[in-house]
């Protein structure tokens, strides 16, 4: 389950680390560095503790989606060999093969479908534990990248080769370890994956809004009186 867990992590960073690059910033760029910002997440202490915490709070479902998907799958494979006896047959019934290999897709769908909704509370709390990652990720890897005196961030698989001196994937964790030693586990209700970044972003997009608001709505500097003998009128 862990392997599971920390794959999931993956998706991490994606929500708030932009990867694009220009190739003036590079050039102009005095400190260059990586570094995988998923695999920091998947490292941090947060993300650990909640795993090891997931697994024995929902202990009962990743059981039962585990023992549950190894008699479906047992059931995929007898309508696989089903399949595989029809297309050995000669002459070879098409009509029985076409069958035969839908039998076996709708029951691979309906079992991942069945399965999802085992695992759904699980897929929850793992995203829930993301998001709260995802929150801090930006400062952590600003934070490392002023502790490494690193000025411009490149993803490792942007890089064609480097030396291992310029990977600060260990930094960031040390920021996530710092900034973010434990998240919570406990899903609020009614919440849905990514909602918390989501919630984040548009909170910042209020602010820009209302700062460019207040800037349009304060009166323009009056200009200064003039100077001199005003014209006189006919």
């Amino acid at each position: 389950m862990k392997k599971i867990l920390a794959a999931s992590a993956l998706a991490i960073a994606a929500l708030t680390v932009s990867p694009i690059i220009s190739a003036p910033a590079i050039a102009q760029s005095k400190g260059v560095g990586v570094a995988d910002v998923r695999v920091a997440a998947a490292r941090s202490n947060a993300f650990q503790t909640a795993s090891t915490q997931i697994e024995t709070t929902y202990k009962a479902q990743i059981d039962q989606q585990q023992t549950r998907g190894q008699t479906l799958q047992a059931e995929v494979n007898v309508l696989i060999a089903k399949y595989n006896e029809e297309i050995k047959k000669t002459p070879r019934n098409e009509t029985a093969v076409a069958a035969a290999g839908k039998a076996v897709q709708d029951k691979q769908r309906a079992a991942q479908t069945e399965l999802g909704q085992i695992g759904a509370p699980v897929d929850l709390a793992i995203a829930y534990v993301e998001d709260q990652i995802s929150l801090r990720m930006n400062e952590a890897i600003k934070a490392a990248m002023t502790a490494k005196k690193v000025d411009l961030l490149i993803n490792p698989e942007a890089v064609i080769a480097r030396e291992n001196n310029v990977d600060i994937t260990d930094a960031v964790v040390a920021e996530l370890n710092r900034l973010l030693p434990n998240v919570s586990t406990a899903v609020p209700a009614g919440y849905q994956a990514g909602q918390l970044v989501q919630q984040r972003n548009q909170q910042l997009m209020d602010q820009a809004r209302a700062a460019q608001g207040g800037a349009a709505a304060r009166p323009a500097t009056p200009a200064p009186a003039p100077t001199g003998t005003a014209p006189t009128t006919r």
